[in-house]
């Protein structure tokens, strides 16, 4: 499988916690097979939404293990494995391909700090090793680094590097590294629900998704209008959104996400430390904007 074929919706995933902090793994299978019956293109486990810098290397390949063994072959599974120790990124894409990931989602290194060179070698040292589809997260408010548009395009020429996550919130950016890897084997997925059309419209394939875990049908039902071409129905469902999408990054992600799964009843809220639970004022604005879209929902089953 290459990523020419991953297009469309990819939420990423929370990982559940019981009160006691070790890992939900019942609701974990749940939570998989509830997204992918709602219709999504695919999974992505233990990233930064799926709060993999406080699980532990076991941790975070059972967690993929534990996603790969539910759906299967239905839909591909991309594996968060990134890290700012390149020699831990790697052993993390070996362990994650070895559990069943069928992708690889490699944040850029961060804290470090490093220079162009320094994300090339580091990327192409990972793809060089693992024999996966492998997306470059480009995501600077977390680590403090850019991946320019000149970087993204000499990544794209390595076969295994075939996916950029956009994440900068920089559209013009975006469609640079779009526009310049046109002819390449490589997808650009938004990584901002905000910007999600924005940049379906400049020629992404899709996006990796936060608001997809709380509202997936509406995730799908608007990614899958814009790639084919009607822009109406997508920016519909884009400004219905939007209010849902804004309050899901009020607070530090996924603090407000996991509140909206524990107010839908899909997985718990509990947050490993350092992250704590969202403000009771933020959460009741929250719970007020799902109750909307679940009662236009169910207003629009009726007229059907």
């Amino acid at each position: 499988m290459t990523l020419d074929e991953f297009r469309g919706v990819y939420p990423a995933m929370c990982t559940p916690f019981h009160d006691d902090d070790s890992i939900d793994f019942e609701t974990l299978r749940a939570d998989a097979r509830r997204l992918v019956d709602a219709g999504v293109d695919g999974l992505v486990p233990v990233g930064s939404t799926g709060e993999s810098a406080t699980l532990t290397h076991d941790e975070h390949i059972e967690v993929v293990e534990c996603v790969v063994s539910e759906v299967g072959d239905e839909v591909p599974v991309i594996a968060g494995s990134g890290s700012n120790n390149t020699r831990e990124a790697l052993e993390l894409s070996r362990r994650s391909a070895d559990a069943g990931a069928d992708a690889l989602l490699l944040i850029s290194p961060y804290y470090n700090k490093p220079e162009p060179a320094g994300f090339v070698e580091h990327y192409r040292t990972i793809a060089d090793a693992v024999d996966l589809p492998q997306i470059v997260y480009n995501v600077p408010s977390r680590t403090g680094r850019n991946i320019l548009p000149d970087t993204a395009v000499e990544l794209a020429s390595h076969p295994n590097i075939q996916g950029y996550k956009a994440a900068s919130g920089d559209l013009n950016q975006i469609s640079e590294v779009i526009e310049r890897t046109r002819d390449e084997s490589f997808q650009v997925l938004s990584g901002d629900d905000g910007l999600t059309l924005p940049v379906l419209s400049v020629g992404g394939a899709g996006t990796i998704s936060v608001v997809a875990n709380v509202e997936p049908e509406r995730t799908v039902e608007l990614v899958h209008a814009a790639l084919d071409g009607d822009y109406g129905q997508a920016r519909e469902i884009h400004h219905r959104l939007a209010p849902l999408v804004r309050q899901l990054f009020v607070e530090t992600n996924p603090i407000p996400v996991k509140e909206a799964m524990g107010i839908r009843d899909y997985s718990p809220a509990h947050l490993r430390l350092p992250l704590t639970r969202m403000s009771e004022e933020n959460a009741a604005e929250l719970e007020r904007i799902l109750d909307g879209l679940a009662q236009e929902r169910v207003a629009a089953e009726a007229d059907q």
